[in-house]
């Protein structure tokens, strides 16, 4: 006699929440750091370049690992690569504490420094790599493509989150002590570890995954890939120019300025969280929010050209994340919506990997443009931002009339 299998038999229902916590605590291990960084450096006599080089670093390991991550998650399963990943991440934070303590007590040369705190920090870039592209490929896994640019909007809201809390926390504690600071930032990895650990459950079927033969240059990814490199670029050279445009237009001291552009980061920060908890109460295309967001994007870069104030310079930021909050979650609907299933993490892969180029090439693009003219990186973004919103959409093949008998 067959048993009918009881309510409790069901696997659980799919939970984001783990991957709330993943993003959100990983993007403030990854931001917080960048925080305490410029204060580090005066006391280890590192110059400003040092810094930039660490940085930078760490985006090029983002850029050519994100793409791997996600393709061998195809491979493996999603919960093995990100556990992994966080392994990695965790242990690469607590070398990269651990170095700069010791750096602080004994302030070796800064040849030294510089040498240790870059190739920490590019470990850590390049598992921390992992989070954003699996992250969405289990979202794509579990939701339906009509679902997916709000579940994928959570993730980036959560993320968001730690973008705003991350750097302010890491500067609170940094002002009572540097050292306990960069101890704190460390152990969030590992927080973020125990949380997938325990509540992310295991993939279904993950031992016969076909293998991704996708490729980046992929025509079905052509669009979203694009899209990712575009609005990347635009945040980091909006992001990276912030002080100067204060320091040059609004001819504040310098003190002044660092006060006015972190309270302009801080509002991109949470611009880009209110957008995104709207998108979720919003039954739209990852098109339609692309095309919309990007409109509202374009027209804050453009007005930043006409900020004469504090104000205003914080006015025109918030409307352009809050575009940008619209377009960041439905590149990543469009990618897992153009692929097949066993194609997700290689499509989420390659959308991280075209951030990860923006990551790098976006502040050297934007401080030379800048040097050209100060309204010039805003242009060049809402430029950008125009053609993803112009791009025509795909039309599909018209099917052959059957031939007559």
């Amino acid at each position: 006699m067959t048993s009918v299998p009881s309510p409790t038999d069901q696997p659980p229902a799919f939970s984001l929440k783990p991957l709330l916590a993943a993003a959100c605590i990983g993007s403030m291990a990854m931001m917080a750091f960048v925080a305490v960084v410029g204060p580090m450096a005066r006391l280890l006599d590192l110059e400003p370049w040092h810094v930039g080089m660490a940085v930078t670093a760490a985006g090029v390991a983002w850029m050519l690992m994100a793409r791997f991550w996600g393709a061998y998650s195809d491979r493996v399963g999603r919960r093995r690569v990100l556990l992994t990943a966080l392994v990695g991440f965790a242990v690469s934070y607590a070398v990269l504490a651990l170095f700069m303590n010791a750096a602080l007590l004994w302030v070796p040369a800064a040849a030294i420094t510089f040498l240790g705190m870059t190739l920490a920090r590019t470990a850590a870039g390049a598992f921390y790599a992992a989070v954003p592209p699996v992250c969405a490929a289990v979202v794509a896994d579990h939701t339906p493509p009509a679902g997916r640019a709000k579940a994928m909007g959570a993730v980036g809201a959560a993320s968001a989150v730690g973008m705003v809390v991350g750097p302010g926390a890491a500067g609170l504690l940094a002002g009572w002590n540097i050292g306990a600071s960069l101890l704190v930032i460390a152990a969030l990895p590992l927080v973020a570890l125990v949380v997938v650990w325990r509540f992310l459950p295991a993939d279904e079927h993950a031992a016969v995954r076909k293998p991704s033969p996708l490729k980046l240059t992929d025509p079905r990814l052509r669009r979203a890939v694009f899209t990712a490199f575009a609005a990347m670029f635009c945040v980091v050279a909006a992001q990276v120019v912030v002080g100067f445009v204060a320091l040059d237009r609004l001819a504040l001291a310098p003190s002044d300025a660092a006060r006015v552009s972190g309270v302009a980061l801080a509002v991109v920060g949470v611009a880009l969280f209110v957008s995104q908890m709207v998108l979720r109460r919003l039954d739209w295309s990852p098109i339609r929010f692309i095309r919309i967001g990007g409109v509202v994007a374009a027209v804050g870069f453009a007005c930043v050209n006409f900020a004469d104030s504090p104000a205003l310079l914080w006015l025109t930021y918030g409307v352009a994340a809050a575009g940008m909050g619209w377009v960041y979650p439905a590149i990543s609907a469009l990618a897992a919506n153009s692929v097949e299933a066993h194609e997700q993490g290689a499509a989420a892969g390659a959308v991280g990997a075209a951030q990860g180029l923006a990551a790098v090439v976006g502040p050297i693009a934007g401080t030379l443009a800048y040097q050209a003219s100060s309204g010039a990186p805003y242009v060049i973004g809402a430029t950008l931002v125009l053609v993803v919103v112009l791009w025509p959409a795909r039309r599909p093949v018209p099917e052959q009339a059957p031939s007559a008998p």
